[in-house]
């Protein structure tokens, strides 16, 4: 009876520590809050550099992008999945042998690829955009470290650390991109460098506002790391595992496991950078489009439409982060079921912010679009490319997540294989579209809808068949996209109410839009609150299981909702 009563208690702190939800949830909050600094700065910084800046900015970013994903984006999930494996052992020792050959790996990895960035820019991108993307050359290697270091907290499910660093680099990327961007087109501008000049200038303080964050960052998670050194070494003198990994036998490990993620995370996320290759050449080849206007749009939509269609997306991508240590673990120790069950939940989860967040971006998308980039120019454009990509709310967001979960137990070609068939489809498709249609941009943003929907399908096909996995459909996707709706609908109604009468007594636009959009999505939220909780899409049970869902069940129940 007592090694009952230990073991139920035992399996007790061992649920609680392994309250995934919540340190996705953390993470997710930070990624929002990161992401809605980098909106509030993105329109000062627009101001400052003009959508040709952006054209600039957006294409070297692009490589860069490609370049970091190769090197070391995928370092964090790959290092975690590794780690997780070992601690649920409790073999600590091989743990610690494992990230010193990680930190091996990124500065040998990323000091090369931030070399071939710098002295073979020309190759990659074209004209203004080459000195931009020599300057993202060196975060690289900076990037690389500073993602073992949050892979490491990551494998121990402590979100806290890597949710700081990322504020921390995004504001001071903010001060740094505003800042430089601006003294550095003045100093274009009394050199008597015409507006493209200054464009470019722009652009490059932007990109060294990457640079200081991801420093910053890197310089906080070691310092945390260093405070953290006599817990490990505790851990290290009583691991009483047998098995000692070599370090040659670690660095095989880890190619056989971070190779296969870069490859699924650099096709997964490819589509962005070959989309924006194929549609300049179009345009400007067969279009005859000018190469300067082609920059333009691709700026509108890289850096307005998309950017904010990739705010809620956040919540998919903490939730990968989280739950790849805690599937690897349940599924290293045979709990299939377990699995399974942190599957749904984290889908479940998942959808209940990324459906009506789709709805929401689909019904408000001039009104969001204006408060965030109220460049008049390019407003019609840039609101109707975040209108088309809301979809891309729900598709990347199942997407990211069953990602994860593949490569959690263990299936980690699968992604690769899925991304590819994916990006093949899409980019048939777009060619085609830019080729006999006049559809320009809406044809970059139409291949992005369907891109994450085939990664979508695919993912969710292969981890039935691997996982034995059936997704819930009623709770999990029919009543919040009911609840979604009626608020799209409401929030509508409010918004466009309120600006008729609003108009009656306010000259200012802007000041007019900003209120309305205010009152209007908070009606939606309260009506979606509501609603999904009246149609029992959740229960009190997952509602307590949410970051502060105490607090959320307490107002649920003095609304008499619960």
């Amino acid at each position: 009876m007592s090694d009952k009563k230990s073991m139920s208690q035992s399996q007790g702190r061992n649920n609680k520590k392994d309250g995934f939800i919540i340190q996705a949830g953390i993470l997710a909050a930070a990624s929002i809050i990161c992401r809605i600094i980098g909106l509030l700065y993105r329109g000062p910084l627009t101001g400052i550099i003009g959508d040709e800046g952006n054209g600039y900015y957006s294409t070297a970013y692009n490589i860069y992008t490609i370049i970091l994903l190769v090197s070391s984006y995928s370092i964090p999930s790959a290092i975690a999945k590794v780690l997780a494996q070992r601690l649920a052992l409790k073999e600590y020792r091989s743990a610690q042998r494992i990230f010193r050959c990680a930190l091996v790996y990124v500065m040998i990895v990323g000091g090369v690829a931030s070399l071939v960035l710098f002295i073979w820019a020309p190759s990659f991108v074209m004209g203004n955009s080459i000195p931009v993307l020599r300057v993202f050359a060196p975060t690289i290697f900076f990037y690389g470290l500073l993602g073992v270091l949050r892979g490491y907290f990551q494998a121990h499910r402590t979100m806290m650390q890597t949710s700081i660093s990322q504020i921390l680099e995004q504001i001071l990327n903010a001060a740094v991109s505003v800042g430089a961007a601006y003294a550095l087109t003045q100093i274009a501008a009394a050199d008597g460098g015409d507006a493209s000049r200054q464009a470019m200038y722009g652009a490059i303080g932007s990109a060294m506002g990457t640079g200081a964050g991801v420093v910053i960052a890197l310089l906080f998670m070691f310092v945390i790391y260093l405070m953290s050194r006599k817990v490990i070494k505790h851990r290290i003198d009583y691991d009483k595992s047998e098995s000692q990994e070599s370090y040659w036998d670690i660095f095989k490990l880890m190619m056989a496991v971070v190779t296969p993620f870069i490859l699924s995370t650099c096709i997964y996320n490819l589509t962005t950078s070959l989309n924006q290759t194929i549609y300049l050449k179009m345009m400007v080849i067969f279009k005859e489009m000018d190469a300067i206007a082609a920059t333009t749009e691709l700026g509108i939509f890289s850096t307005k439409a998309v950017t904010i269609s990739n705010i809620p997306i956040a919540l998919a991508s903490a939730m990968s982060a989280a739950i790849v240590p805690t599937i690897a673990s349940t599924y290293a120790q045979g709990s299939v079921k377990q699995t399974k069950k942190k599957v749904a939940y984290a889908i479940k989860v998942t959808m209940l912010i990324s459906i009506p967040a789709a709805v929401g971006i689909g019904v408000l998308a001039r009104p969001v679009m204006m408060v965030l980039f109220p460049q008049l120019d390019s407003l019609e454009l840039a609101s109707r490319l975040l209108m088309g990509l809301a979809a891309t709310v729900v598709f990347y967001g199942l997407s990211t997540l069953t990602n994860a979960v593949l490569q959690g137990i263990g299936k980690v070609n699968t992604p690769v294989v899925n991304a590819v068939a994916a990006i093949v489809i899409q980019t048939a498709v777009l060619v085609s579209v830019l080729y006999y249609t006049d559809f320009g941009i809406y044809g970059v943003m139409a291949a992005t809808v369907l891109y994450s929907l085939i990664m979508c399908i695919l993912n969710n096909i292969f981890m039935r068949k691997y996982l034995g996995y059936k997704q819930e459909i009623d709770k999990t996707f029919v009543r919040p996209l009911f609840s979604a709706v009626i608020m799209g609908a409401a929030a509508w109604g409010v918004y466009e109410g309120m600006a008729y009468v609003l108009a009656l007594f306010m000259e200012s636009a802007y000041f007019m839009n900003l209120i309305a959009f205010g009152v209007a999505a908070c009606v939606g939220v309260l009506i979606y609150f509501v609603l999904v909780i009246k149609l029992k899409a959740v229960k009190e049970a997952d509602l307590k299981g949410l970051p502060k869902g105490g607090t959320i069940v307490r107002m649920a129940k003095k609304m008499r909702l619960l």
